[in-house]
């Protein structure tokens, strides 16, 4: 029997995503500590959460390179000059499952979230932790310096886009797409009204069975 719901993330990508969400509240709450004047030792508490997102990060890569289609989130210069050209006549086209805001959106996130997240595991050196003794003297001290202007700079641009992703995710011509996040599909109309049928090889699923 067909089904009025299409899968559009399963369970485990819907994990991934609140995993990563998490683990960004807590960097995000913590490195407006000292800002803030909020005096505990967040210090621990916002290394670790980078540690779990640089592991949530290599599982995903991993898992997108073996197990999912890497050329959904590709943007060509050709579809983007088409797409650009469409915005100024007011006539976006129906796009596969991510339309293109939403892989420019993942392109920039991934670039400074990495610079973020690379710049940080690499300042781990300079603090204490369970598994090493601090060693502030493994780099010059201009290189540190360049380290943690890449890391803040990165860091603030990289908040500044998930707030923007917040914000798309909340608009009420967005919402289906949050709720496609949480519980997983979308309805037929919505993906009719939003996406290319050719574009996006799409699974159907029952409302009385899980997506997982």
């Amino acid at each position: 029997m067909t089904s009025d719901r299409i899968t559009r993330h399963k369970l485990i990508d819907r994990l991934f995503h609140w995993g990563m969400a998490a683990t960004m509240i807590a960097l995000m709450g913590t490195a407006l500590c000292p800002i803030l004047g909020l005096e505990f030792d967040w210090v621990p508490i916002h290394w670790i959460a980078g540690v779990i997102l640089a592991v949530l990060i290599v599982w995903h890569t991993v898992r997108a390179i073996f197990q999912q289609d890497l050329m959904s989130m590709w943007v060509g210069p050709v579809e983007l000059v088409k797409a650009v050209g469409a915005l100024k006549r007011g006539d976006l086209p129906k796009t596969g499952k991510y339309s293109i805001a939403q892989r420019l959106m993942h392109k920039a996130v991934s670039a400074f979230g990495l610079a973020a997240l690379v710049t940080g595991l690499l300042m781990l050196v300079r603090i204490d932790t369970p598994f090493w003794e601090r060693d502030p003297y493994l780099l010059a001290q201009s290189t540190w310096g360049f380290i943690y202007v890449i890391h803040g700079l990165s860091a603030v641009i990289f908040f500044g886009l998930i707030m923007m992703h917040v914000y798309f995710a909340l608009r009420p011509e967005k919402l289906f797409y949050t709720r496609s996040m949480i519980l997983g599909w979308i309805t037929r109309g919505e993906f009719n009204a939003n996406h290319d049928a050719g574009m996006w090889k799409h699974t159907e699923t029952k409302k009385q069975e899980s997506d997982a």
